[in-house]
């Protein structure tokens, strides 16, 4: 069948306000839907969705965390030293009438705003810090004060402020040498604190043990002395019993002892008249 101009006309017509009647909402998009420019809806869920042509339009924005990267900027610290820092922000729209109302749905301004913002909370927050501090535990604190300052006045702009990120603290050239020389001087001085206070340690234990060595000793010496004597008493007292019971067999034992002593060597030259006692078991009996 031959379809005349006129109803393929009409069927163009229908097909094109048709298409112009609907429309998908994605998961991660934010979507307004307009009535002669005036804001009627903001809360549809994603998919498929109707609309009068002509009368409404939509505007769809990205519903993703977005990213500000910064650019490095100077902030003075406590110690009215500059340090380059690099930041970036995480944000995301979380009320999209209030973000097409502040920036006209414009995420360049947001951007701008926030980088404003960015930079007055580090501009307050790096001027109480030290370099040290900023260096140790100081970047944590920064942040988390940012993400709560931030997100009071995210909150006008329609979004969420999901994190502030520190990415880098530099110093200027003419500031890092002094610095660290600081830092170098000052992990010396930390290290010859160590040093003497290990030296005062070692004399300590070294003098500890050396008393603890001299008075062993002496205590070694003291019961070698007790025994020593204990066993000349008793060597003297047998003596004495050996002796008392046959003096004269003693006698020449002695002398016996003292010949063998005094000549043994063969070498030996004695002075000694003949009739002197010394030769007495010589003579003939």
């Amino acid at each position: 069948m031959k379809l005349n101009p006129k109803m393929l006309i009409l069927l163009f017509a229908v097909l094109f306000v048709g298409s112009m009647s609907m429309f998908t909402v994605d998961q991660r998009e934010k979507v307004i839907v307009f009535r002669l420019g005036e804001i009627v809806r903001t809360d549809l869920e994603p998919g498929l969705h109707f609309k009068l042509p002509f009368i409404n339009n939509v505007k769809k924005y990205d519903g993703r965390i977005q990213t500000l990267d910064s650019s490095p900027e100077r902030f003075l610290t406590s110690e009215k030293k500059n340090v380059i820092v690099d930041t970036f922000v995480k944000w995301k729209i979380s009320n999209v009438d209030n973000f097409y109302r502040a920036v006209g749905g414009d995420p360049r301004q947001v951007d701008t705003r926030l980088n404003q913002f960015v930079k007055e909370g580090m501009r307050a927050a790096f001027s109480k810090q030290t370099i040290k501090q900023l260096i140790s535990v100081g970047r944590d604190k920064i942040r988390l004060s940012l993400v709560d300052d931030i997100n009071l006045l995210g909150n006008g702009l329609g979004i969420d402020i999901i994190d502030v990120r520190i990415k880098r603290i530099d110093l200027p050239e003419e500031v890092s040498s002094s610095v660290y020389k600081r830092m170098e001087s000052e992990r010396e001085r930390v290290a010859r604190d160590f040093r003497s206070r290990g030296k005062e340690a070692a004399e300590r234990i070294r003098a500890n043990a050396d008393k603890q060595g001299e008075i062993i000793l002496a205590t070694a010496y003291k019961e070698s002395q007790e025994l020593r004597g204990a066993g000349d008493a008793l060597a003297a007292k047998i003596y004495a019993t050996a002796y008392n019971k046959n003096k004269e067999f003693f006698a020449f034992y002695r002398s016996l002892d003292a010949y063998r002593k005094s000549m043994g060597s063969g070498n030996d030259l004695i002075v000694l008249e003949p009739t002197s006692d010394f030769f007495r078991y010589f003579k003939k009996q």
